[in-house]
């Protein structure tokens, strides 16, 4: 949804390094202060928000008039959920810094709970500056009309966004939802059917189009909606979910029945597009406002649970997942999750055994099939693996472009087991599903080429590949090992140095480009680059013939007949 410019505007709004610029502004501090201070930073920076409120909270105490404490506190209150403190220190915030954005928005919500509208858009308006400052002052403000019941005021304030077109997706949907709060169906469709034709794919806006069709008396509408985003590739819960209610003929309640339930899919909303590494930490501040609203909690507790996941925070993951409850369509996906945040934290048994225990409740839950799958692949363990995406392949009746994966998956496993006439039977599969997926072009093109097997059609599929994702260095490795494999050295060479640059610590690049180098004869350079894979730390076979490179360089080339046709023959 959103722009570059966008993202780099988000990731200004919050940052966990605050306190780290003005470190030595605290050297000579009496020791009190300077430890608390110095732990608190530390902590902040693990993004331990509790235990670092808790130390600068200590040094607070000791300088309680510091304008940087007070500030970095009221975030880190923020980040971690407790909104009645972070409303106390935000209103400090501005006692010396008026503008600060997020205080103003936080205090703006406050006024918005409380339902005095007017004095929330006084501070949604001052903190409209930045590109995501507009958006999201945009946003509430135009909520805070509908709350006092103004239509045309409200899709007015929308109008702002109109400077951005980034923002497009944002006034369409937001326009809907409120027209469609205030009973203005014909508004209400036409922004509803404006944002489903250009964002047809989020999840939200086929929720919302859908839950005001079925209400709208349009319940084979919202069907054919339902039904065309699950065939997209995303089996979707919540979609499935109302799919099911829209033919047993269960009219749903509406889709947001409050204006502080717009105000909290504002919020969740701005969150969801906030989904780099820059701007992660202000996506947490957004989706603990969302959820502070009391509204849709299965949705809110899940979006902070992958807020937490994209941080690497998996104990809080697991945390937010488990308040998902237990009867919501969700909660299958929470668990699924829990298991993927265990075995991130290589609590392995642990995480595979939660998967077992829902396919055990459910034989014929393929998403969770297909993710202990990808747990016992992570963890090598590719007999086990091969096992579940067999199963889950079992399932699949006809297969939809989402189920690609899994056979490139299955595709992998056997491969590792050695067992090519499977393994290339899978990767086939998959491309017969979705024929461009590069991952699939690569693998199986370097695997052929690896063979020496069908290498005009393996270099064909790499050559793809690299068209489709020419910034991906494994993928221009497998082109520059392809002509290595062909015997044009100088192309090999050209292609794994550029591959090499793209990923300068991969052991095996490196361990290809040397062997490049030495075949054109540099072979002072080619030992650089083996000694530079050996550095990386290469798995242990890899070593070992990387370390005989290194003693007694290559042998002679013996000339190679590729094998152009059948695809059982292994000479790698």
């Amino acid at each position: 949804m959103t722009g570059f410019l966008l993202r780099a505007a988000l990731a200004t709004m919050f940052s966990v390094p605050l306190l780290a610029a003005h470190a030595q502004a605290y050297e000579g501090a009496e020791p009190a202060f300077a430890g608390s201070y110095l732990a608190g930073r530390s902590a902040a920076k693990l993004r331990d928000n509790a235990m670092a409120s808790d130390f600068l909270a200590d040094a607070l105490k000791v300088d309680s008039g510091n304008p940087l404490l007070i500030e970095r506190i009221f975030l880190l209150e923020l980040a971690d959920g407790n909104i009645p403190e972070a409303e106390e220190y935000a209103t400090r915030v501005l006692g010396f810094n008026s503008q600060q954005r997020m205080a103003r928005i936080v205090l703006g919500l406050r006024d918005f709970r409380n339902r005095h509208y007017a004095d929330a858009r006084k501070n949604f308006q001052v903190a409209a500056y930045t590109p995501v400052g507009e958006l999201t002052s945009a946003l509430l403000i135009a909520w805070a009309h509908a709350g006092e019941g103004e239509l045309n005021l409200a899709l007015k304030a929308l109008d702002r966004l109109d400077v951005n077109e980034s923002f497009a997706n944002f006034k369409a949907y937001h326009a809907g939802m409120i027209a469609d709060y205030l009973g203005n169906a014909i508004r209400a469709e036409a922004s509803y059917r404006k944002a489903y034709e250009d964002a047809g794919t989020s999840l939200r806006v086929v929720q919302a189009y859908g839950n005001f069709l079925e209400r709208n008396g349009r319940a084979a509408d919202a069907i054919k909606i339902y039904r065309g985003f699950i065939d997209g590739g995303d089996d979707n819960p919540l979609v499935a979910a109302a799919l099911a209610n829209a033919e047993k003929g269960i009219k749903p309640q509406a889709f947001v029945a409050t204006p502080a339930a717009g105000a909290a899919e504002a919020m969740f909303s701005l969150a969801t597009s906030m989904t780099d590494e820059q701007s992660v930490d202000v996506a947490l501040l957004y989706a603990r406002l969302a959820l502070s609203f009391g509204v849709d909690k299965p949705v809110m507790v899940t979006l902070l649970g992958d807020t937490y996941e994209d941080m690497k925070l998996y104990e809080e993951a697991i945390a937010a997942y488990e308040q998902v409850p237990p009867d919501s369509p969700l909660r299958v996906n929470a668990e699924m999750e829990i298991a993927v945040s265990l075995q991130r934290l290589d609590r392995r048994e642990e995480a595979q055994s939660k998967l077992k225990q829902l396919i055990a409740r459910d034989p014929k839950n393929y998403d969770a099939i297909v993710t202990l799958g990808n747990l016992y692949r992570n963890n090598e363990d590719y007999a086990n693996a091969a096992k579940a995406y067999d199963d889950a392949i079992a399932l699949i009746t006809e297969p939809q472009p989402g189920n690609w994966r899994v056979y490139y998956y299955a595709g992998i496993s056997h491969e590792r087991l050695k067992d090519w006439d499977k393994a290339e039977k899978q990767f086939r599969r998959a491309l017969e599903i979705s024929p461009n997926e590069p991952m699939v072009l690569n693998y199986l093109g370097y695997s052929m080429i690896e063979k020496k097997i069908n290498l005009t059609e393996a270099m064909d599929m790499v050559k793809k590949a690299v068209e489709m994702k020419p910034n991906d260095g494994y993928i221009i490795d497998s082109l520059g090992w392809a002509y290595y494999q062909l015997g044009d050295y100088d192309q090999a060479v050209a292609q794994i140095e550029r591959a090499v640059e793209l990923l300068p610590a991969d052991p095996i690049i490196a361990e290809h480009l040397g062997d490049a180098y030495w075949r054109v004869g540099r072979k002072l350079e080619a030992k650089f680059q083996w000694q530079h894979a050996k550095d990386n730390k290469p798995e242990p076979a890899d070593l070992v013939r990387i370390e005989g490179k290194l003693k007694n360089g290559m042998p002679d080339e013996v000339p190679v007949t590729p094998v152009q046709n059948g695809t059982n023959q292994n000479n790698g």
